[in-house]
């Protein structure tokens, strides 16, 4: 039984030795036209399972690669997103102590204009005084 199935796999090998070169369309073509099981068909099958799990091998790798720098992309945005939100945190804290800042001016701009209308009341009172 051994000696059958490895002159059955003598011709099927040579077959898809043959069909190497071929287009994906002849191959098809041949499969359809020979039953399944025959040695054409299995040749025409065997080397479309090669081509596809080439292709697919292929499509893992390529796969693989596109996942790497979808990683490395990734990480770069967090980054990214954590320099962003700590600068946020910094421009919010800026405008905190500006806001601050600013109500202080104003209270010390309140102050100096009391300030000169006292002043200015007492220029009056002083110059009605000596009069």
């Amino acid at each position: 039984m051994l000696k059958e199935e490895v002159r059955d796999t003598d011709p099927v090998q040579s077959l898809v030795q043959l069909l190497r070169n071929r287009s994906y369309e002849e191959i098809r073509q041949r499969m359809y036209d020979n039953p399944p099981g025959s040695a054409w068909w299995t040749a025409c099958k065997t080397e479309l399972d090669i081509r596809n799990g080439e292709q697919m091998a292929a499509a893992l790798s390529a796969t693989s690669r596109v996942l790497e720098k979808l990683r490395a992309s990734t990480e770069h945005f967090e980054q990214l997103a954590d320099t962003l939100y700590h600068t946020t945190n910094e421009v919010a804290d800026l405008m905190r102590d500006t806001k601050a800042a600013g109500r202080r001016l104003e209270v010390a701009v309140y102050v100096a204009i009391g300030i000169t209308f006292v002043q200015l009341f007492n220029l009056v009172f002083e110059v009605f005084r000596k009069r």
